[in-house]
């Protein structure tokens, strides 16, 4: 389903429905990203999202940069029982105990990989060949929940020791940043993303 955006020519997804989610997705949904900390960042927000709406993730997104000291791997690799304990008390981010320590060792194992592949985003681009896949998507209902490049990347982050990356998570993840274009062809910026 196609949704009119605030200005008559503008048709966006149907699922960016307010303020916040029209931002995300008229600015950075969908956008090939390859900057390491904002591929680490995404991957913790999605794993945060399981079970949730997309949207309460974006409402607690500037309060997950502070408690996550702006999503620097390093740092969130040495969260320790105190700063885990600290984050389960701060109301601004999701406080589930496995996302908090999920977090915490999915930094580890994407120190590794990095320290592996030279940048993780070398290593987390060779799931759709380095390039972007282009969907032809009129319908939501005709957007997968998973693929076959999201069940091998879910199966590889698992086995190098990552958590609550599911292949529907990792679908998710491969959406926000930009491995797939998955905007409806009729969305505004289905085209623009292809052009760039």
């Amino acid at each position: 389903m196609i949704e009119k955006g605030k200005f008559a020519s503008l048709v966006r997804c149907a699922w960016a429905r307010n303020p916040l989610a029209i931002r995300y997705h008229d600015e950075e949904w969908g956008v090939p990203q390859h900057d390491d900390r904002r591929l680490f960042e995404f991957l913790i927000l999605e794993g945060a999202q399981a079970g949730l709406s997309w949207d309460t993730i974006l409402r607690k997104r500037e309060n997950y940069r502070a408690a996550f000291d702006h999503f620097d791997p390093g740092r969130v690799a040495r969260y320790d029982r105190r700063k885990i304990q600290s984050l389960l008390r701060d109301d601004g981010i999701i406080r589930n105990r496995l996302k908090i320590a999920s977090a915490v060792q999915n930094a580890k194992a994407f120190l590794r990989v990095q320290e592996e592949f030279g940048s993780f985003d070398r290593y987390i681009w060779q799931f759709v060949d380095g390039k972007p896949k282009v969907n032809l998507r009129r319908s939501t209902r005709k957007v997968p929940a998973r693929t076959p490049d999201s069940d091998a990347m879910s199966k590889d982050l698992k086995k190098r020791g990552f958590n609550f990356v599911g292949s529907t998570i990792c679908y998710a993840f491969m959406q926000a940043v930009g491995m797939v274009n998955d905007h409806l062809v009729e969305c505004f910026r289905y085209s623009q993303i292809v052009a760039a």
